[in-house]
């Protein structure tokens, strides 16, 4: 009889623990730098649900079936906002009527934010390339989360101080690895213009190929005049995108050679979406960090 008991106990310890273990609150984000945040601040107590992978454009995504089913399982929903995920804007609208979908940008002030003429009224979404306006997010989330379990009210606080004090250090530093290029080849040249905010904050004028969103392609003109800004101020490199096809800016290559001039493409820089969960690059710190040695290679 005893044994018996002491079986059942050990049992319902077992299940207490199992439950306790799986019920963490869970929590999807559309791209990996809102994931990762929520990595950073929620760590083991959350269960935490990146819907982009490495390589996807948030521009033209659209969600299916399966990532439908994923939302509305899901505790909270993290979004960038700023008109960034386009195709999925009726979906959030629609689940925020039964749980939090929240833009994790809604509380950067409205004249930090660049309004770009060509890009209908909206906001420019790619405020993360400035570091010291992503920490209104990493803001954002912590509050959330703290929504979602207040008894951890103090820990999310300390993972977030700590993450905060880390992103004031990589801020720093991209100022520093910037002044090592020349003053007059400050110029970057990539396929989409996504680096706006990145040119702002750390003094580099930033040309796109194509616009703010990847939605629209580029056309002849469009080439032909990055073709003339590569040649007059002698642009060594250029710079293709992870999310992003690559026929454009080999045309523009192809392009400055047909005049008689050469430039290289660098390295692929990490625009809308990180790299593998697996490499640095997988990190919000670590994308940042590849792509800003990748350009002052390219142009010192």
């Amino acid at each position: 009889m005893i044994k018996k008991i002491t079986i059942l106990l050990v049992s319902i310890a077992l299940i207490s623990c199992n439950t306790a273990k799986n019920n963490k609150p869970i929590v999807i984000s559309t791209t990996g730098m809102i994931h990762n945040i929520v990595e950073e601040v929620g760590k083991e107590h959350i269960k935490s649900i990146g819907l982009m992978g490495p390589g996807v454009d948030p521009h033209l995504y659209k969600a299916s079936a399966g990532d439908v089913k994923k939302l509305n399982e899901a505790d909270l929903i993290l979004y960038n906002g700023l008109h960034l995920e386009a195709k999925m804007i009726d979906i959030f609208k629609k689940l925020n009527k039964k749980k939090p979908a929240i833009a994790v940008t809604a509380s950067i002030p409205k004249k930090e934010l660049l309004a770009p003429e060509d890009y209908d009224g909206f906001y420019d979404p790619h405020v993360w390339f400035d570091v010291s306006l992503w920490k209104y997010s990493v803001t954002t989330v912590t509050k959330a989360l703290i929504e979602l379990k207040p008894e951890l009210r103090k820990e999310f606080i300390t993972n977030q101080d700590n993450y905060l004090k880390k992103l004031d250090e990589l801020d720093f530093w991209v100022k520093e690895q910037i002044n090592l290029i020349p003053q007059n080849r400050r110029l970057l040249v990539t396929a989409h213009d996504a680096f706006g905010y990145f040119g702002k904050q750390y003094g580099i004028e930033v040309i796109g190929l194509q616009g703010i969103s990847t939605a629209a392609e580029a056309n002849t003109k469009d080439i032909q005049n990055v073709v003339s800004i590569i040649i007059k101020n002698n642009i060594p490199t250029i710079f293709i995108e992870s999310s992003v096809p690559v026929r454009q800016i080999n045309a523009v290559k192809a392009a400055v050679k047909a005049k008689g001039n050469s430039v290289e493409i660098g390295q692929p820089l990490f625009t809308d979406a990180m790299g593998s969960a697996d490499t640095p690059e997988g990190t919000y710190i670590g994308m940042i960090k590849h792509n800003v040695i990748s350009i002052v290679n390219g142009l010192k």
